[in-house]
């Protein structure tokens, strides 16, 4: 997959996103966004570790990493 593809849905993901309380942790944040794109992308990017996926939800996380690599690419894009 193209990079240029994979860094401009990963911005999307950010860009599209919203935080929120962790179910799973009290008083924790993530970052969540719906997963409406392509699962080659998603697949990959949950490979580099930048999202996490649930089997079933119709959104995903961004990880420390992805959230971190997102900004980078607001700055290098927007």
């Amino acid at each position: 997959m193209d990079s240029k593809i994979m860094e401009l849905n990963l911005l999307l993901l950010y860009l599209s996103g919203w935080e929120e309380d962790s179910r799973n942790t009290p008083g924790e944040k993530i970052y969540r966004a719906w997963n409406g794109y392509l699962f080659e992308v998603l697949n990959q990017l949950e490979d580099e570790a930048l999202i996490q996926q649930f089997r079933n939800g119709k959104s995903v996380i961004l990880t420390k990493e992805g959230i971190g690599k997102a900004k980078e690419l607001k700055k290098k894009f927007l």
